[in-house]
């Protein structure tokens, strides 16, 4: 594992922050609309066809200009099935390879922004390639590239057009956000890390699931660009106007605030950490993390919440590749601990989930070690996880922490989470013990 303070060079890094006092708006143009436009149709031109496209890099014309992109498709790959898409943007002098990789903070684990590992085949993605190495976005030709993508893809490849989705960092999150404005129909939720409006922003009205992660620290983007993106579709999608709470500096923690009145199918989630221009925050510590990264799963599970008909089709005798699967603590957490609160949220498929746990110490003391326990419905095994150790992985089951996130300050959480098979019981754990005590469930 590799960590960085920043995944930009200083040249990157100027050049970005010259964009960001320009308030560059270079999008005018809308750019052509793609043949499947509003996801009416459930699936796509693709669908029971012999594939001719392949994971790896494939080109195409667009705007009169050869353009690139890094195609990534499920294993066994059923042309009967209708997948998500996702698309994931790269950085100011990045690269698709390394969003394909995730080569620039840690190789495979964080490949697609952390996505990949806890996709088990479930999605197709596509990392495009900016020119220039970034999103100027210039007359709009870098929505009409993501327009000719998806003809190609979706002419080729079964796609459930109710599930496409964009992500990326910084000038990434730029480019989905300008993706948010311009192709509200086409993307069911974008995720928007460290952005601003550097791509532009057509049309801009009508509302799109949003997902925003900023640090409070951010010297290269403001967190105000962050909020100022955010605010939009909050507007856009009817919530409740709210000043989310943020942590304080120093803390090295996360916070994420759901809000409330939105649009039924629209939710806007802001996350807001202790850190600077960084795409992978860790709880606990500074700098880039892959496998410590709280923030694939929040937006993993931000998008997967829509369901539709990508159902994945895992093998349930063969568990998914699973690299942040954390080693076992090296220590025993104390009894003790005082009062708790637990949000457990599952988002399941055919034989397979996903559960995110938020442990909040809402006692007055500060907890030093923890051991979470909980009795796993029947049925339900895990098969990786990720912020914790769990032994064992049926029954009844203690999480304990890792090195990196045993302390608990008054009134401070830490997520933690699992990928699991099932047998038909999705539901969660019905109650939990924090070091002994009884926790609240929420």
């Amino acid at each position: 594992m590799s960590r960085r303070k920043s995944i930009f060079g200083p040249v990157a890094l100027a050049a970005l922050m010259v964009l960001a006092a320009a308030g560059t708006t270079l999008s005018a143009n809308p750019g052509s609309v793609p043949a499947a436009q509003s996801g009416i149709l459930a699936a796509t031109a693709g669908c029971g066809k012999a594939p001719t496209l392949r994971s790896g890099t494939h080109t195409i014309q667009s705007s009169g200009k050869n353009r690139s992109y890094i195609l990534r498709v499920p294993d066994n790959y059923n042309n009967n099935h209708p997948y998500r898409l996702v698309f994931g943007f790269h950085w100011l002098n990045g690269s698709a390879t390394d969003v394909a990789t995730g080569q620039t903070v840690q190789r495979d684990t964080w490949a697609y922004y952390g996505l990949l590992p806890l996709s088990n085949n479930s999605t197709i993605f596509v990392a495009p390639q900016g020119l220039n190495s970034g999103w100027a976005n210039s007359g709009g030709e870098d929505v009409t590239f993501v327009d000719d993508m998806l003809r190609q893809i979706e002419g080729d490849l079964c796609v459930e057009t109710t599930q496409r989705f964009a992500l990326g960092f910084s000038y990434g999150g730029a480019m989905s956000y300008a993706v948010a404005c311009a192709r509200p129909n086409i993307f069911r939720a974008v995720a928007v890390y460290g952005g601003a409006q550097l791509s532009g922003c057509s049309g801009g009205t009508q509302p799109v699931a949003y997902f925003g992660a900023h640090g409070i620290r951010d010297s290269v983007l403001n967190i105000s660009n962050g909020r100022s993106l955010r605010d939009r579709f909050v507007r856009n999608n009817g919530c409740t106007a709210q000043n989310p709470p943020e942590p304080s500096q120093g803390s090295l923690t996360h916070r994420s605030t759901t809000y409330s009145g939105c649009a039924s199918g629209y939710p806007v989630v802001w996350a807001a950490f202790d850190e600077g221009h960084i795409a992978a925050p860790q709880d606990g510590a500074p700098g880039d993390s892959g496998s410590r990264t709280w923030l694939p799963g929040e937006t993993w599970r931000f998008f997967t919440q829509f369901g539709g008909g990508t159902t994945p089709p895992p093998n349930p005798t063969t568990p998914p590749p699973n690299p942040t699967t954390p080693p076992p603590s090296p220590t025993t957490p104390p009894p003790g601990g005082g009062a708790c609160r637990v949000t457990a949220e599952v988002n399941a498929w055919n034989n397979g989930l996903t559960e995110q746990i938020t442990i909040t110490n809402t006692g007055n003391s500060t907890i030093n070690g923890w051991s979470l326990v909980f009795t796993l419905p029947g049925g339900q095994t895990i098969t990786g996880g990720w912020n914790a150790s769990y032994s064992p992985t049926s029954g009844q089951v203690t999480a304990r922490n890792m090195s990196y996130n045993g302390t608990l300050a008054p009134n401070a959480s830490v997520g933690i989470g699992f990928q699991a098979t099932h047998t038909g019981n999705t539901a969660e754990p019905s109650s939990f013990t924090l070091n002994g005590a009884t926790c609240t469930v929420s």
